[in-house]
């Protein structure tokens, strides 16, 4: 049965999410069209540079991204906190990167002053639109659209780009949040697209992999969108929960176990943060290989899932089994 949005997307339970946007029928995000033979990987470029500005207006930090053919995965993070500290002149002003038509909104940006009524006015439309900036339904929605609007543009067509509404996934602690992070990074991988995830054009694992160990100015030029950082000095909550080498040590192990030749993985070969978060590790491969099932509402822990079922008044939540086999030594049959 189809969960609300409502019921998935919960600030106070976790701020981690993973979307899912796919096209309708045989419409080309990217990739090529084997039918027509035409190319559609320009499209890449338009998504990241929309997320390049995106990352500019919305509190919404980019944890993974994946681009595929058909689709494209992102895991994102909602940094709320950082919109309520906001003053309403930022607030204006990152949302007029995206909708510059307000007349109201111009002559306050341009300095001039407001009558009584005008600043009443605009009070009312800042107490509006500050919540949309942590909203991730109005950041896939100026992603979606617009990347609609320019492929039917191109395609010289009208109608429906997408299937429907993107799909969410809540992300309740870190091993949700590493086993989505994971899945999407090694997609072009299990999509037999790629050999290697620094082999994975236009992916997050691609991007970080580059990036990784260059200066400071050249790490920041070279990724767009730019990406939430790792917590190497484990003094920053506000970053990615574990280690960029820890994080690449856990990629690279599963890319290579993952391989369709390979007998499976072992508990004793497993990486660090497998055994640091009690991972399964033939489960764990078996999940990136696709194997495992469809990836569930809710991610996370056994304890987290019951943990939410109790918060949202329901006696079961779907994920409850991934979470036994990846999470409690349970090996999938």
């Amino acid at each position: 049965m189809t969960v609300a949005r409502s019921q998935i997307v919960s600030l106070d339970v976790t701020t981690y999410y993973h979307c899912v946007s796919r096209c309708v029928r045989r419409a080309f995000l990217c990739g090529t069209d084997r039918v027509t033979g035409q190319s559609f990987d320009h499209r890449k470029q338009w998504i990241l540079d929309r997320l390049g500005l995106l990352s500019k207006v919305f509190a919404i930090d980019i944890c993974a991204y994946a681009l595929m053919s058909s689709h494209y995965h992102l895991v994102l993070r909602v940094d709320r906190e950082q919109v309520e500290a906001m003053s309403d002149m930022e607030v204006l002003e990152r949302w007029s990167l995206l909708f510059a038509g307000n007349p109201l909104v111009k002559l306050y940006l341009a300095g001039q002053e407001l009558t009584p009524m005008q600043n009443q006015l605009l009070a009312e439309y800042v107490q509006d639109i500050r919540p949309r900036l942590y909203d991730i339904s109005w950041f896939m929605r100026s992603l979606n659209e617009w990347i609609a609007r320019q492929a039917n543009k191109e395609d010289r067509c009208k109608g429906r780009f997408w299937e429907g509404r993107f799909r969410t996934q809540a992300l309740l602690d870190e091993h949700g949040l590493l086993t989505c992070m994971a899945y999407v990074d090694l997609n072009a991988v299990r999509a037999g697209v790629a050999d290697s995830p620094e082999n994975s054009d236009f992916s997050s694992i691609q991007a970080r992999i580059r990036s990784w160990g260059m200066e400071q100015g050249e790490k920041a030029a070279s990724q767009c969108p730019p990406l939430l950082g790792f917590n190497d000095s484990g003094d920053d909550e506000n970053l990615l929960p574990f280690t960029m080498r820890d994080y690449a040590e856990l990629v690279d192990w599963t890319a290579r176990n993952a391989r369709s030749d390979k007998a499976g993985a072992m508990d004793e070969d497993a990486p660090s943060l497998c055994v640091r978060l009690g991972i399964h590790a033939e489960g764990f491969v078996r999940q990136m290989r696709g194997l495992g099932g469809s990836f569930p509402t809710f991610m996370g822990s056994w304890q987290c899932l019951q943990h939410a079922a109790q918060e949202k008044g329901l006696r079961y939540v779907r994920g409850s089994g991934t979470a036994r086999r990846l999470f409690c030594g349970e090996v999938a049959s």
